[in-house]
């Protein structure tokens, strides 16, 4: 069946992290996601806007993309 349009689905599995953060950085998080609802008419609470964010994040980093289509793991 490998001549299906659709590829194989990636792991979706979801994996749990725990971090410690300072509260400020707390403080804007959800200083953030209250713009994020005053814009979207939504609530999400932070620990759902977070990975969205490093997803972000991370498609945003040019030298990050710049590496990872060298093959290599920026130091």
């Amino acid at each position: 069946m490998a001549d299906l349009k659709l590829p194989r689905l990636p792991d979706r599995t979801p994996v749990k992290l725990t971090v410690t953060m300072l509260p400020e950085l707390h403080q804007r998080l959800g200083d953030y996601a209250a713009a994020y609802a005053n814009a979207y008419g939504v609530q999400e609470p932070i620990a759902e806007l977070i990975p969205a964010m490093l997803n972000a994040f991370l498609d945003s980093d040019r030298e990050f993309a710049k590496a990872k289509r060298g093959g290599a793991t920026p130091a």
